[in-house]
């Protein structure tokens, strides 16, 4: 069977603090199912196409920062569009890279159920997208349902628990308010999520 690629648009190393425990290198992905209206994404597909990457290329060029990411408990945080579209990578890599690396995915969740699956049997850590928990408000930023990331967050909390799980809940100009983002953040804690980050998205006219 042929070797799983990863889309890769960028690698940005030495992050701390942002993307995930300890040392960090952000490995940013193409592809996404939704159609939000502030994408860094598509701006970087239109600066450079993605490379695709087996995972065996990917470690050889992270393993540079092998050390630090032992000496903190970070490593590698798949990013960029829909981390969990790649699951067959993120496994062949989790099965590569050395067992003390801490794998983190950022994610929307706007994936099938089974991909979640799939993905919490390989990533350490899910750093979740929510967007905005009301339907209406999700649609009109996405383009996408909002039910089946909810669906999805209650299916991923069952498999791995809320200390595993940080969900970013972002105040969007033009899009929601901050009394919005606060209804959000009381839904999310009522489902049992407790490491949440609020924020205000920064953005500028393309």
């Amino acid at each position: 069977m042929a070797e799983p690629l990863y889309p890769l648009l960028s690698l940005t190393r030495l992050r701390m603090g942002i993307d995930g425990t300890g040392v960090v290198t952000l490995a940013a992905g193409a592809g996404c199912p939704l159609n939000c209206r502030w994408c860094i994404n598509k701006r970087l597909l239109r600066e450079a196409p993605a490379e695709m990457v087996t995972a065996e290329e990917l470690l050889e060029r992270v393993r540079v920062d092998d050390l630090y990411f032992r000496a903190t408990g970070g490593g590698v945080t798949f990013g960029g569009g829909e981390s969990l579209l790649h699951v067959a990578f993120l496994k062949r890599f989790r099965e590569l890279c050395p067992a003390e690396w801490h794998l983190s995915a950022e994610t929307s969740l706007a994936v099938p159920p089974e991909q979640v699956r799939l993905a919490a049997g390989a990533i350490d850590a899910f750093i979740v997208d929510c967007k905005d928990m009301d339907g209406a408000i999700y649609r009109r930023y996405t383009g996408g349902d909002g039910a089946l990331m909810e669906s999805n967050l209650r299916l991923l909390l069952s498999l791995v628990g809320p200390e595993r799980i940080r969900v970013r809940v972002p105040r969007i100009p033009s899009f929601n308010t901050a009394e919005d983002q606060r209804r959000s953040a009381e839904r999310l804690r009522a489902l049992g999520l407790s490491d949440l980050e609020l924020f205000d998205y920064v953005v500028r006219e393309e």
